[in-house]
């Protein structure tokens, strides 16, 4: 037994100096991972070396409400060598970069509708696709009417720092023309058709909120529909006949009381509210199933999640009794899953970023 207590105290002798001797290396510790940290993710490009066919990334499942897990609404798509970002809420595009995505080579941006939540990344989206890229033509911008205004807002905002880059880069990595965005209104219907890739926008039903889009993605044979922002529509069952993925938004209105009721009770009447006013413009998991079951897709996914849930131990709470309304699988979405399709197969591939 005193043999046996003489090895534990020397042990935890050893330790303590190797631990002294850590901290005491801290510096150059933290200096050698950072280098190795940068050596091996600093301009990586994941998409180098994605097979032919359809990727979606969610960049951003979260919502107007507070969620340390989830940026704004952003979902990157990938067709071929066509990269488009549909809505850039807070935090998407950084989301982007950290994992590797080449922000400067997304070719457009393509917005549902105008609520703060889904366009308040807009800025670090501009100016990371024209400093990633030498970017000689502004970001292409596609949206309701209504983006021409949202854009020359952005453009107004941001034109002052534009000037810094330039000065401070030199118009080389800068070009002025390269800066900002470029608008244009888009109606219902077929709004991109190149290199394979088409994009159908739809009209959906997000009132007051009007216009609003969601988009259908086709490319070689397979298809995502994004439903946007809306309450549930056959709009959406329509245009989602027979896509294999389905990205819709979802709202569970149980668990929005318990935090109305929370709020009601700590005074803040203004934010309750709020919350009551929620639950009629977007779309329960249990509808959602419901829209995808009867277009046949094969596999949903939940985005815009509200309210909050802190990890995946809440997510049968959030279902509901979505499972036994649709057939397929049904994810709930958290930011980093992306989704391959691959072309000329009918399976769809799941893995998360970091």
């Amino acid at each position: 037994m005193a043999n046996m207590r003489k090895k534990i105290s020397l042990g935890v002798g050893v330790l303590l100096v190797l631990a002294a001797g850590a901290w005491l290396m801290r510096a150059s510790l933290g200096t050698l991972l950072l280098e190795r940290f940068a050596a091996t993710r600093a301009g990586r490009d994941i998409t180098a070396d994605l097979p032919d066919g359809l990727h979606v990334v969610l960049c951003g499942t979260g919502s107007p409400l507070p969620d340390p897990a989830r940026a704004g609404p952003c979902t990157l798509v990938i067709a071929g060598r066509t990269i488009v970002i549909v809505d850039a809420g807070e935090g998407g595009a950084r989301n982007l970069a950290r994992w590797g995505v080449p922000v400067g080579r997304i070719d457009a941006l393509l917005l549902t509708h105008f609520h703060s939540d889904h366009l308040d990344g807009i800025g670090p989206l501009m100016l990371m696709r024209w400093t990633g890229r030498t970017a000689t033509s502004p970001l292409p911008v596609l949206g309701p009417p209504g983006v021409e205004q949202v854009m020359a807002g952005f453009n107004a905002a941001y034109a002052l720092d534009n000037g810094y880059r330039t000065a401070h880069h030199g118009p080389v990595i800068t070009p002025p023309s390269g800066a900002g965005g470029a608008a244009r209104t888009v109606m219902p219907g077929q709004v991109w058709n190149r290199d394979g890739l088409v994009i159908t926008a739809i009209a959906v039903n997000h009132r007051p909120v009007s216009p609003a889009y969601g988009y259908r993605f086709d490319y070689k044979g397979r298809s995502v529909v994004l439903s946007g922002d809306t309450a549930p529509s056959v709009v959406v069952t329509s245009a989602a006949k027979g896509a294999d993925l389905l990205v819709h938004e979802a709202l569970q209105p149980r668990l929005v009381a318990l935090l109305t009721k929370a709020l009601a009770a700590r005074g803040a009447g203004n934010t309750a509210q709020i919350t009551r006013d929620i639950t009629d413009y977007h779309t329960t998991p249990e509808a959602a199933a419901d829209i995808a079951q009867k277009a046949g897709v094969k596999q949903l996914v939940l985005s815009h999640i509200v309210p909050p849930i802190p990890s995946s131990l809440f997510d049968a709470a959030f279902l509901g009794d979505a499972p036994s309304r649709f057939s397929g699988d049904i994810v709930v979405g958290r930011d980093g899953m992306m989704f391959s399709l691959t072309a000329g197969s009918t399976a769809i591939a799941a893995r998360t970023l970091n």
